[in-house]
């Protein structure tokens, strides 16, 4: 247990435990030195840039930005017996009156990497007709399948990587970079948190940047799984507080919670594939139906016109479903353009960060509370975003600029996969 002396009240904490089941690529994605980096992402560690900010030596203190993951507000509301909005007003309240500055909604920065996604996935499509260029296009969002995909699969897997960054990191370039000159503050200046429902985002927020607008500061400094800050608010004796979400404008707040068009997760087959539909076939289409094949977590969906199949879009979630996956796609055997793959069966909401049982298994009544909440939020649009517009003018200098190529994209380094990589186990 860690005690942490704050407002004249000692707090005591567990630190975070991270299992070896929790690393999905077990060995081979997790280096000894990785392991510490990750460990210390804690409350311990939180609690000490807070600590630091009390001291008179100034220097020292840093402005601390909290950004929380959408999929991560159905856990507080379901454990707090709460609607999803009030949930978000007393976490962000919650995390003000420890002293943090700003709590930001995660929310535009999946618009951006879905954004960059849909164009990623159109201009793909078509160099594969014109020179063969890789298909299906993999999506990078998930960090436990990106981390799989690069340390343990290697070639001729990550060509398939789309190279649109996660919504955490472009979340880390949006506080870092613009909202940091917004403050007239260096990024090094800013300490960035996330609240997110899985560990695996622990390691992701080691990933090198090479944003140079940044400085050689971290896109994120620390991420706190949902599980550990309801902790945090369990055995806090601070007075019950609710505050609004920021923005990254600084003359807005928000208080309306919204969420993509995907069951628990953001979307990317949905959203993609409408965007494909009608810029490549001219297709509008509306609702799109995806169909379970050998199981509710390997879903796909198609568009057909005149008895032929012009899009077929996957969904494989967990790694039973992404191994089955792969085996096909080595064999030149998987039909598909484009699949949405994510790590936890279920999408993001069943992250092991939050909805964990004391066995550590997943609980399932919550889940299921979990899911009914955030299929109720009302769906963000994306395309018709004024704020996602005037950051992409803004910030970026456009949508095509060398600026946007790199606070929006990464580059997956290539290796050739161990001789066992598909021998694991799932």
């Amino acid at each position: 247990m860690v005690c942490v002396y704050w407002k004249g009240e000692f707090h005591k904490l567990a630190d975070a435990r991270i299992f070896l089941s929790d690393c999905l690529a077990r060995g081979s994605c997790l280096t000894p030195e990785e392991g510490v980096r990750v460990a210390q992402q804690s409350a311990k560690d939180f609690f000490r840039v807070l600590n630091l900010n009390k001291k008179c030596d100034t220097s020292k203190h840093r402005v601390l930005a909290v950004s929380v993951c959408p999929q991560s507000l159905p856990y507080f509301a379901a454990r707090f017996s709460l609607g999803v909005t009030d949930a978000s007003r007393r976490l962000c309240g919650f995390l003000k009156s420890l002293g943090v500055h700003y709590v930001f909604d995660m929310t535009i920065a999946a618009d951006f990497s879905i954004l960059e996604s849909q164009r990623e996935f159109v201009r793909r499509y078509r160099q594969h007709r014109e020179e063969g260029r890789a298909l299906p296009m993999l999506t990078s969002a998930c960090p436990g399948w990106v981390q799989y995909a690069e340390r343990v699969l290697g070639d001729p897997i990550t060509p398939h990587l789309c190279t649109a960054k996660s919504p955490q990191q472009i979340m880390g370039s949006l506080v870092k970079d613009y909202f940091a000159r917004q403050q007239n503050l260096p990024p090094g200046k800013i300490v960035h948190v996330v609240v997110a429902p899985c560990h695996d985002r622990k390691l992701e927020a080691l990933r090198e940047d090479p944003y140079p607008a940044l400085q050689g500061s971290p896109a994120v400094d620390c991420v706190l799984t949902s599980g550990e800050i309801a902790q945090m608010m369990d055995q806090s004796d601070l007075p019950v507080t609710e505050a609004s979400v920021d923005t990254l404008f600084g003359d807005l707040k928000e208080d309306e919670v919204r969420r993509h068009d995907g069951a628990g997760s953001d979307g990317y087959l949905v959203h993609v594939f409408r965007h494909a539909a009608k810029e490549l076939f001219g297709e509008d289409v509306e609702g799109v139906t995806c169909r379970a094949l050998r199981n509710k977590d390997f879903q796909e969906a198609t568009l057909e016109k005149n008895g032929e199949v012009l899009l077929r879009f996957a969904a494989a979630h967990g790694f039973r479903n992404i191994q089955n996956m792969i085996l096909k796609l080595k064999k030149g055997k998987f039909p598909y353009h484009f699949v949405e793959v994510l790590a936890c069966p279920g999408g993001c909401l069943n992250g092991k960060g939050q909805a964990q049982a004391e066995d550590r298994q997943a609980d399932r009544a919550l889940l299921q509370q979990m899911e009914g909440i955030y299929a109720g939020i009302p769906v963000r649009p994306l395309e018709t975003s004024e704020q996602v517009r005037r950051l992409y003018q803004e910030w970026l200098e456009g949508a095509d600029s060398p600026r946007a190529q790199q606070a929006l994209h990464t580059v997956h380094p290539s290796s050739e996969p161990p001789t066992s990589s598909l021998d694991i186990k799932w």
